[in-house]
């Protein structure tokens, strides 16, 4: 009996700590999101002015921020 006790107490907490993180993710979701945008912005407009080398690695970047 104590052993469920425990463990419904343990399932409860751990359940509410970690539903106090999402702000936190979508914050941090956000900031990538606005990142990778103005990268994406700069590498198109690398890409128009004939500077493909440049568009590319800004895009890569971008794509990688959401890889991490």
């Amino acid at each position: 009996m104590k052993k469920y006790l425990i463990l419904s107490i343990l399932v409860l907490f751990t359940s509410s700590a970690y539903a106090g993180s999402c702000p936190m993710m979508a914050k941090n979701l956000d900031n990538k999101i606005e990142e990778a945008q103005k990268m994406r912005d700069d590498g198109m407009k690398a890409h128009e002015s004939g500077n493909h080398a440049e568009s590319e690695k800004l895009l890569n970047k971008a794509a990688e921020l959401f890889k991490s």
